[in-house]
């Protein structure tokens, strides 16, 4: 069955996920079928410009589409996504899914309420070493699971989206999530008994560097950080009472695993088109996770479930409370 993808936005990473289509990899080429969405740009600023946006009316011009891949600047994830779901559609949202819990709960419910396919697009739990990672916890390999640290630090000071409020800017929604969604894919979606976090922000008023400790049942921990000031070691480290994982850089879309010192490779081929982002060929198993779900008639992911979703924008509406960070859409 082929799957026929719609794509609303024309940023750097849906070009990424069109061109990982034509690739020859594991996913036959005619498994799945890109298609631009018919929209027009909100002429806000030079960066809005760039994004497309569909208008209510053109939807019905959406029928021939089996998914929408969202990749429009997260600030806008909640009102086109609502859009789609609303009208029936099957949705891939780009992380973060939305701008706060109640946003994402509103996508969620949207989704429930009109039957359709729903997932945040955190590519990440998709990629094989991640999928090793689960085996080896479920597996006990290395004992009882004590400690989780997450590492993501890029200097990115001078990209717009990554400073600007209104752009919805800062460490934590951009990279922080991936740290985030790395522990509780460890914890196995477990909500954690405490959270603390503490940060510098940005002049602007989005956090420039954070540091969070999770407190987990059993006396288990969890440590992240995360910044858009340095580069950090961008690795994870699971540590149990018999040995330990590390998923080696880039933690997000790894391609090297180090179970107990022994290393493991995951290579990724190489694109045939330039791409925006590392390891972006990476992104054909997210569309093939996709694609599963929707011949298996599933509603969510199993590997990133939408209840995940939710504690991972809870814990974030939680580490935004306590660094300082306020955004418009929290008062709407």
């Amino acid at each position: 069955m082929t799957i026929r993808w719609g794509l609303c936005g024309a940023g750097k990473i849906s070009h990424d996920f069109s061109v990982i289509r034509a690739n020859r990899l594991t996913v036959s080429l005619s498994s799945h079928k890109m298609s631009p969405m018919n929209a027009r740009s909100l002429p806000r600023s030079t960066l809005f410009q760039r994004l497309m946006y569909v208008h209510v009316a053109e939807l019905n011009i959406c029928v021939l589409t089996d998914i929408v891949y969202l990749g429009v600047l997260h600030t806008e994830h909640w009102r086109v996504g609502l859009l789609f779901l609303k009208a029936g559609k099957n949705v891939l949202c780009e992380k973060p899914f939305a701008m706060n819990s109640r946003q994402v709960k509103d996508l969620v419910a949207a989704a429930k309420k009109n039957n359709v396919f729903l997932m945040e697009a955190i590519w990440s739990r998709c990629f094989p070493v991640h999928a090793e990672v689960r085996r080896l916890l479920a597996e006990e390999a290395v004992g009882e699971v004590k400690l989780v640290k997450a590492y993501f630090g890029s200097p990115q000071l001078h990209i717009p989206r990554s400073v600007e409020k209104e752009l919805g800017g800062g460490a934590l929604l951009d990279i922080g999530v991936y740290c985030l969604q790395f522990i509780l894919m460890v914890f196995n979606g477990e909500r954690p008994e405490s959270i603390q976090a503490t940060g510098v922000l940005l002049d602007s008023g989005v956090d420039e560097s954070v540091v969070v400790v999770m407190k987990f049942s059993r006396n288990r921990m969890a440590f992240c950080s995360f910044s858009i000031a340095a580069r950090l070691a961008n690795d994870a480290v699971i540590s149990g009472t018999r040995g330990s994982i590390k998923v080696l850089g880039p933690m997000h879309c790894p391609t090297t695993l180090v179970v107990n010192d022994k290393e493991t490779e995951y290579p990724l081929p190489e694109p045939h088109l330039p791409l925006n982002f590392t390891n972006s060929t990476g992104l054909r198993y997210e569309a093939e996770e996709v694609r599963q779900c929707l011949l298996k008639g599933l509603k969510e992911s199993p590997r990133m479930p939408l209840a995940d979703s939710v504690l991972l924008t809870e814990i974030m509406d939680e580490i935004r409370k306590q660094v300082g960070v306020v955004f418009s859409q929290d008062s709407q």
